[in-house]
């Protein structure tokens, strides 16, 4: 296909992404007051703080406030953008794929549509996580709070706040399905990740206590236990993987053979056929 061929493509592509991400954005503002109930629970559940707002019945303590004219319009809109890029994560995920698909070898669409189909619930769990262990995140910062003050939390910034834990959580629950695919690709041997598995899972601990958004300790440890447990899973697949690559590749000389690459044949007969003795052209003797 021509350069310009790829751009038309590449425009249409986005178009449809665009449209399936305004739809759902719409979508998400028709819905974005559960959101924000959902999403400010942990927060509003706390009953030995409270803040200087207005008590309501959605959030009895008081804790969230507004501040400013233009906040609550900035928050619903922030809600319902989140919501409509979610919602529309298997349209603009589809298209991407789509647009890679063609320039990738047999095996490589293989290995990224395992990669994508892993990486969506790994994503997924990660975010619950974040989810579940965030009431106690906030309560234990909440908890620093002098008796003598009272506390107000900004709702875009605490939106934000759980926004980040979340992308972080679910993020880091792709690190070791990333090792893994690296793996597959004949890039990271299962005997280098061996070696290296204890520096990796101090590294995992390193990278939690900085990556929380909280930084409390069980925040950090609710992060670094799941991820060390995926590590050491995706050290145990990998060891299998390359075990059974050794043995196809001893019976088969072929074995993950990439498309442009000649087979041990059609080596031999080039070899041959380069080798082979030419017969020497006639000699015409003039008498």
């Amino acid at each position: 296909m021509p350069l310009t061929g790829h751009l038309r493509e590449l425009r249409n592509r986005l178009a449809i992404s665009i449209l399936a991400l305004t739809a759902a954005t719409v979508v998400g503002w028709l819905i974005h007051d559960w959101l924000l109930q959902l999403l400010t629970g942990p927060a509003c559940t706390l009953t030995h703080v409270h803040g200087v707002g207005r008590p309501t019945r959605e959030c009895p303590n008081g804790l969230l406030v507004n501040t400013g004219l233009l906040s609550p319009l900035s928050l619903s809109f922030k809600v319902a953008v989140t919501a409509g890029f979610v919602m529309a994560v298997p349209v603009w995920s589809y298209q991407l794929w789509a647009f890679v698909a063609p320039g990738l070898y047999k095996k490589e669409k293989k290995y990224g549509l395992g990669f994508v189909a892993a990486a969506v619930p790994l994503f997924c769990l990660g975010g619950y996580l974040a989810y579940v262990t965030f009431p106690k995140a906030v309560e234990t910062l909440a908890g620093f709070n002098p008796d003598t003050f009272s506390l107000s939390l900004p709702g875009d910034e605490f939106l934000d706040f759980f926004l980040r834990a979340v992308l972080v959580f679910g993020l880091s629950f792709e690190l070791p399905l990333m090792l893994l695919l690296l793996n597959f690709l004949g890039i990271l041997s299962a005997a280098t990740l061996r070696r290296q598995w204890r520096t990796a899972v101090f590294a995992v601990f390193v990278f939690a206590a900085v990556a929380t958004p909280t930084g409390d300790p069980i925040t950090m440890v609710a992060l670094a236990v799941p991820i060390s447990l995926l590590l050491l899973a995706a050290l145990a697949v990998a060891t299998l993987h390359d075990r059974a690559a050794a043995r196809r590749r001893a019976a088969d000389p072929d074995y993950r053979l990439r498309d442009d690459e000649a087979s041990v044949l059609e080596q031999m007969s080039s070899h041959e056929g380069a080798t082979a003795p030419q017969s020497p052209e006639p000699v015409d003797f003039v008498l």
